[in-house]
Formats: C-alpha cells, sequence, structure tokens
C-alpha cells in the first residue's frame, strides 16, 4: 500500500508541470487579445498550442477562424517566445499592423 501512495504522488508531480500554460492579456485599440498556449513540461516547444481562448480572442478582433487559428499556431510554437511576455506583446503588436487586409473591420 505504501509503494502505491509514493507511486501515486510521483505520478501526480510528474504529470501537474504538463499542464502548464502562458496565458496574457494584451490590448490593442479597443479590442482585447488572450495570448493563450498549452505549454509542455520543457522549455523546447513540443506539443505546444493554441487554447480556444486565443483563437477566440482573433476572431472576435475580426479574422475569419482559420487565419485565426494560423496565427495562433505560429505565436504558440514559436521558440522565441516560450515564457516570453514582451515578445510575446510585441509580435502581437507587429501581426496586428501588418495583416489588416485578412481582418473584417
Amino acid at each position: 500500500m505504501k509503494k502505491l501512495l509514493i507511486g501515486a504522488i510521483a505520478l501526480a508531480g510528474l504529470a501537474a508541470p504538463v499542464f502548464a500554460g502562458t496565458a496574457y492579456a494584451y490590448k490593442f485599440k479597443d479590442h482585447t487579445i488572450y495570448v493563450s498556449c498549452f505549454r509542455g513540461p520543457w522549455k523546447e516547444v513540443i506539443w505546444d498550442r493554441p487554447n480556444a481562448k486565443f483563437v477566440d480572442s482573433l476572431v472576435t478582433l475580426g479574422y475569419d477562424y482559420p487565419t485565426s487559428h494560423a496565427i495562433a499556431e505560429r505565436v504558440c510554437r514559436d521558440e522565441a517566445l516560450v515564457f516570453n511576455p514582451e515578445g510575446l506583446k510585441s509580435e502581437m503588436k507587429r501581426i496586428y499592423a501588418d495583416s489588416p487586409e485578412y481582418r473584417k473591420r
């Protein structure tokens, strides 16, 4: 029984970092973009993916769904932006400024 308990605690300790993520909110004009990425337990980009909140905030901003998902995927999988809030903010500002033709507004 003692081994089972120790094993369960060790497994929980190993699994906890897997559910780590990043979430930041950035205000652009009168819209807020929620940059939210699922991160693996490592600094390396292995299975990083955008959370729905990130994609939905881009859709609300005026991008269509495929473009929103592509932007979010690109931002979440950029190795230079992992745990880099200022880098994320400047990248989202750059994307917002460089792609007005893809927004409906």
